[in-house]
């Protein structure tokens, strides 16, 4: 295994933010009086765009319903945002990459709008050299998240390598035809992880981190 592009999730996987997604999400159902979906529901959607979300945790609203929800939605965790680390040990293991000469791209169920307010906050801007998000094309699981970023970067399926924390990645890479990796310390546990296929599930940053410096 020799992978050139590494392509990251960014919501649970770079960055410590399920607890307040999924908590956004529930207040958002509260606000508008639908049922409120449990925990685990709510980070079960997690890395889907918000039509699927809304799909799961309120399939019966209408087109009214649903931008309500997604206002108020937008409303909880925009006053929250600024609350939401990168978890330990990402920047060092960004840094290393790049200066490994790996490749580096994200693929991700925020906006296009809320991935470049992070990308500039966190500084990390200049490492990646291609993004994609869900309102440029198709939602995880659809490939084409994958399929534009190896275009973009001129990469093989074959020397690419997804990295995320939700079945949705893992999903998103069999149907792309790359490899993937599976963290579980964000929106999915191992057990939900367990029933995808992944070259890999690491318990920590720090323990991908090695798995990646190994795995080059």
């Amino acid at each position: 295994m020799n992978y050139e592009l590494v392509i990251f999730d960014w919501d649970g996987t770079l960055m410590d933010s399920t607890r307040i997604i999924a908590s956004s999400l529930q207040a958002a159902c509260g606000d508008i009086g639908v049922v409120v979906p449990s925990e685990r529901d709510a980070r079960y959607v997690i890395g889907l765009g918000l039509g699927d979300s809304f799909n799961h945790v309120a399939p019966n609203l209408d087109a009214d319903g649903r931008q309500r929800l997604t206002e108020r939605y937008r409303h909880h965790f925009l006053a929250r945002e600024h609350e939401m680390p990168l978890y330990e040990g990402v920047r060092e293991m960004l840094a290393d990459l790049h200066g490994r000469g790996r490749r580096l791209a994200v693929a991700t169920g925020k906006a296009r709008r809320g991935l470049d307010r992070v990308l500039d906050s966190t500084g990390l801007r200049p490492w990646f050299e291609a993004t994609r998000c869900s309102d440029e094309g198709f939602a995880k699981p659809h490939p084409d998240m994958l399929l534009m970023l190896m275009d973009m970067t001129g990469v093989e399926a074959r020397r690419t390598l997804m990295v995320g924390d939700t079945t949705h990645d893992l999903e998103l890479a069999a149907n792309a035809g790359v490899d993937a990796v599976a963290v579980s310390y964000g929106a999915h546990d191992a057990d939900l992880l367990g029933t995808r296929p992944a070259k890999a599930r690491c318990d920590s940053v720090a323990e991908l981190h090695r798995w990646l410096t190994t795995h080059g």
